[in-house]
């Protein structure tokens, strides 16, 4: 499984306006945060997913599928494995609490002003 770096956002929401999804919140929910996840995994490597660098400092290692629970669901993440080291989503988690809420709510507003 591979995680798509960044968003083309004006196709993003032609496909998830077309498929008019019951679950479009917790699609874009997943998909955001798995591209956040897969950009720091990126800037922790020293290269993007993929390419050849001489700064390169580490490599990926795959992904490790977790489960997020947030109120608008269960997410199915794909957390970044590295060589070396650890990629955790500290920005994820808020002193043992999910940090969901703003997340949430910033996911929201972007989708309701377009």
């Amino acid at each position: 499984m591979t995680v798509n770096p960044s968003i083309d956002p004006a196709r993003l929401i032609e496909e998830q306006l077309s498929q008019a999804s019951p679950d479009l919140l917790r699609e874009l929910l997943t998909l955001f945060i798995n591209t956040l996840m897969s950009a720091e995994a990126d800037a922790v490597c020293g290269a993007a997913y993929g390419t050849q660098s001489p700064d390169r400092t580490n490599r990926r290692n795959g992904y490790r599928v977790r489960e997020f629970d947030t109120r608008a669901g269960t997410l199915d993440l794909a957390l970044p494995k590295l060589r070396s080291g650890t990629c955790f989503p500290e920005w994820l988690l808020e002193r043992r609490k999910r940090a969901e809420r703003a997340l949430t709510s910033v996911i929201a507003t972007c989708y309701l002003l377009g």
